[in-house]
C-alpha cells in the first residue's frame, strides 16, 4: 500500500524574498468557515467569543492574531483561521472544514502595498486599507482573500490548487517592485 504524506500548498516554493519584501506560507492548522443561521448572529459570534476569544468581525473586518484569526470571508461568512472550531458553534450556525482547500501566504516588508497594487484593483494603502480590513477581491486572474495584519503584513489565501500561479504572480510583483528601488 502507498504511503502518503501531506504536503503544504507551496512545498518547495517558499520563502522568497527580494528587495524589503518577504513571501513565506502560512499553513494553519484549521481553516473553519462559519456562517451563522438566519437570526443568529449574536448568538455565534457570543459563542465564538466565549471558545476563541474572538468575535464575528464586522463586514471586511478581522479580529485575532497570528495564533486565532477570524476574518470576513463574504456576506454571513467568517472564517477561523487557526483552532479547530469548539462544538458550541454547531448550534447556532453551519461550520465547515476548509483547512486542505486553501494556500495562505503571508506578504511583509516596505512597500508590500506596491506589489498588490500591481495584481488587483483594491487601493492597498495604509490610509485606505487599514491593519485589520480584510476582503474578497481579484489578484491578477484568480479570486483571493486578502487581510492586513499589520502596517506591512498582509495574509493572501487562494484555493489550493491555485498555490502555484499565487506564487509566480507574487514574485514577478515583488521583483517588479524592487526593481524599481
Amino acid at each position: 500500500m502507498a504511503e502518503l504524506t501531506a504536503k503544504s500548498p507551496c512545498e518547495g516554493l517558499l520563502p522568497f524574498s527580494t528587495g524589503s519584501a518577504d513571501l513565506t506560507e502560512l499553513w494553519p492548522d484549521h481553516m473553519t468557515l462559519i456562517a451563522p443561521y438566519k437570526g443568529q448572529e449574536d448568538a455565534s459570534s457570543k459563542a465564538l467569543k466565549t471558545a476563541h476569544g474572538v468575535a464575528l468581525p464586522a463586514i471586511g473586518g478581522s479580529e485575532g492574531d497570528r495564533e486565532v484569526r477570524v476574518i470576513w470571508f463574504a456576506r454571513g461568512q467568517s472564517l477561523l483561521i487557526g483552532p479547530k472550531a469548539d462544538a458550541s458553534l454547531d448550534a447556532t450556525a453551519a461550520v465547515t472544514e476548509l483547512t486542505d482547500g486553501w494556500s495562505v501566504v503571508e506578504l511583509k516588508g516596505k512597500g508590500v502595498a506596491d506589489v498588490l497594487a500591481r495584481l488587483s484593483p483594491l487601493d492597498f494603502r495604509l490610509s485606505h486599507f487599514p491593519t485589520g480590513t480584510s476582503a474578497r477581491t481579484e489578484l491578477k486572474h484568480m479570486m483571493a482573500s486578502i487581510t492586513r495584519t499589520s502596517d506591512e503584513a498582509f495574509q493572501i489565501m487562494v484555493f489550493r490548487s491555485m498555490a502555484a500561479t499565487l506564487v509566480h504572480d507574487l514574485k514577478t510583483a515583488m521583483e517588479a517592485v524592487a526593481a524599481r528601488g
